[in-house]
């Protein structure tokens, strides 16, 4: 009997084995080249390594088979695509809108939100949230994010002298409460002894998302609760669910005490808020993205579920890409320092302009240090990949990849293909001149990814990145205690490093003084 079921196994296996392969699906695929694999697991020994090797192999594979790439594990498959043109095919397409299955080791944190979800939800969810990006509602934003900066300032001068400090956990904490306080109109003074441990535990949920990604028979709930791994991610997701949940359930408590009289008067901003504070007799909270969400429960349009969905993800999203390139940008100004002392330049003038004061205007008039933060984001994308389902056959510039293919488009190799950026690895914000961006291919640089599901929120984190970076250019000379060229990057959900990555901050009073 053991024997006998043993072998319908094996048959079962050599039978899919040869479907997956064999039909027509498998010989269109096959005929994209890639790396030669083992009978059965074909590639799949080859992403077992750490995430630091798993970086490295997906980084190899890219660069032996460009432009295109196929890679197999067991009876999965995926292609590799970066060149722009057929970059283009895809992401400016509306019928290949939908993630790849890859996207459902996040969903257990992120639900089925704006990242994660497609079809006729996706694009309902896409069109209720936009409208919290609008310019007149970033410039309020903007506020914040120069309160928050010079927050971050003053952090470093209470130290009173030259710091150095681990980059990703200083920067992380300034992002988390630009975002909490911008699209989700909370500050974390009220739940500070929460921000430590909702920061750890989205690091670790990345790096296991990551893990079980790069392993196809892990794809099962259920196996990878039974996991030691499997056990600690809920664990962790109990943290970020509560941190979230009790954010919403508060901002829910404020409305239901006024009787959601201020939900009614969303789009006057200025009424609703000088009589939010009137009413609740609390400092002041500007209405956010949140309150669009609550107001639309209260209406019957989405669930309590639907409203963490968008917070985890805008949480997730609005504070770690944020914070990650943030650092990446900040190491290669320390690096730089001729670079570093134009943007300095160019901010003090635009100070002196503007009263001493940092305003949205003044933001406004940094030209230079908005082409390092373009340059930054080009060399070190947060998001450094997405993936894509072909919604029907797509003819791309050499291959037939057939409907239902896995796409996989990795930013980071695209962004320093040296076929369009000369030198690529060099740090050079005039890339972005605008007689350099004229006759570049619009596809050749993909920081927030392009088309119909780029990043909604875009404009956000450039105003954030400024503020942020302009308030500790001003006051601080930067200078490397570690070395962007020593990182080892990894295959995590987002661009990551292994922490800690230090830089020193030295207060240019003092210096000023013993000149």
């Amino acid at each position: 009997m053991l024997v006998t079921i043993l072998l319908l196994f094996i048959f079962i296996i050599l039978v899919w084995n040869y479907y997956s392969h064999y039909g027509r699906n498998g010989r269109l695929i096959n005929l994209i080249p890639g790396p030669p694999g083992l009978p059965i697991l074909e590639n799949a020994l080859e992403f077992l390594g750490s995430q630091e090797e798993l970086f490295k192999t997906v980084s190899t594979f890219n660069d032996q088979y460009y432009p295109i790439c196929k890679v197999w594990s067991f009876f999965l498959s995926a292609v590799y695509i970066r060149h722009p043109d057929d970059l283009e095919v895809i992401l400016s397409s509306s019928q290949h809108i939908e993630k790849g299955w890859i996207y459902n080791f996040i969903k257990p944190w992120l639900g089925i939100g704006l990242l994660t979800s497609g079809g006729s939800k996706w694009h309902s969810r896409r069109k209720m949230l936009t409208s919290t990006f609008h310019f007149n509602i970033l410039q309020q934003f903007v506020e914040i994010f120069i309160e928050e900066s010079e927050k971050m300032t003053k952090s470093l001068k209470h130290t009173g002298g030259t710091v150095v400090k681990d980059l990703t956990s200083f920067v992380s904490e300034h992002a988390l409460n630009a975002i909490c306080e911008t699209a989700l109109g909370t500050s974390l003074r009220d739940l500070n002894e929460f921000q430590q441990s909702y920061r750890d535990a989205v690091y670790r949920v990345g790096e296991l998302i990551s893990y079980r990604a790069m392993r196809p028979w892990l794809y099962s709930d259920w196996i990878f609760s039974l996991l030691p791994k499997g056990r600690e991610q809920k664990k962790l997701l109990k943290i970020l669910h509560g941190f979230t949940e009790k954010i919403i359930a508060e901002r829910k408590l404020d409305h239901e005490r006024t009787n959601g009289q201020y939900l009614k008067n969303f789009g006057n901003e200025d009424f609703a808020e000088e009589n939010y504070v009137k009413t609740t007799g609390t400092r002041k909270k500007r209405l956010a993205m949140l309150d669009l969400l609550i107001s639309a429960s209260r209406e019957g349009l989405i669930s309590d579920s639907d409203i963490r969905e968008e917070v985890d993800t805008f949480m997730f999203e609005g504070h770690d890409t944020v914070a990650t390139a943030l650092c990446f940008i900040l190491a290669l100004l320390a690096e730089y320092k001729d670079i570093q002392d134009r943007v300095r330049n160019e901010i003090d003038i635009a100070i002196k302009e503007n009263g001493e004061k940092f305003t949205i205007k003044l933001l406004q008039q940094l030209p230079y240090l908005e082409k390092c933060i373009k340059e930054g984001l080009r060399l070190y994308p947060s998001v450094y990949f997405i993936s894509r389902v072909t919604a029907e056959d797509v003819k791309l510039q050499s291959y037939v990849v057939p409907a239902g293919t896995l796409l996989f488009m990795f930013f980071n190799k695209v962004n320093r293909d040296p076929n369009f950026w000369p030198n690529p690895d060099v740090f050079d914000p005039d890339r972005f001149l605008p007689e350099k961006i004229r006759n570049r291919h619009p596809y050749s640089y993909l920081p927030f990814s392009a088309g119909p599901r780029n990043c909604i929120g875009q404009r956000f984190a450039m105003l954030e990145m400024k503020a942020m970076i302009a308030s500790l250019i001003h006051d601080f000379y930067l200078e490397p205690v570690d070395y962007l060229k020593d990182l080892s990057l990894r295959a995590d959900i987002i661009l990551r490093f292994a922490p800690p990555f230090r830089l020193k901050f030295v207060p240019i009073r003092k210096i000023n003084k013993c000149l």
